[in-house]
């Protein structure tokens, strides 16, 4: 099993999550973050005085699917949230070694 944590631009959650709900993913969690990268931030004019957004809004999904569908997953993901401009995102992906699903006692991909 995987887990997918994919690092995206706000406005882009639903697209992300219409595309990962085409592939059958039944669940996933959504969290809002703050940070930067290479884009470092940027500057904004509030009432006439300039000052410095060092985080930006993002927003961080997090999914675990099975292996078989990790390609499909990445895929998805990368097409429904590109832009092509600077900040569109980072995904991670890691081993996860065992599920459990709390309410049933399922492992393994039957608790995914």
């Amino acid at each position: 099993m995987k887990k997918i944590e994919a690092i995206i631009k706000p406005f882009k959650l639903d697209e992300v999550r219409e595309a990962l709900s085409a592939l059958g993913v039944s669940g996933l969690t959504v969290t809002e973050v703050k940070g930067f990268g290479r884009q470092k931030g940027h500057t904004e004019l509030y009432r006439g005085a300039e000052y410095v957004v060092d985080f930006l809004p993002k927003v961080k999904v997090e999914l675990v699917i099975a292996d078989s569908m990790l390609d499909a997953a990445l895929e998805s993901i990368v097409k429904a949230s590109r832009t092509s401009k600077i900040g569109d995102g980072k995904i991670f992906v890691s081993t996860v070694e065992q599920v459990l699903r709390i309410r049933t006692g399922e492992t393994g991909e039957d608790a995914i």
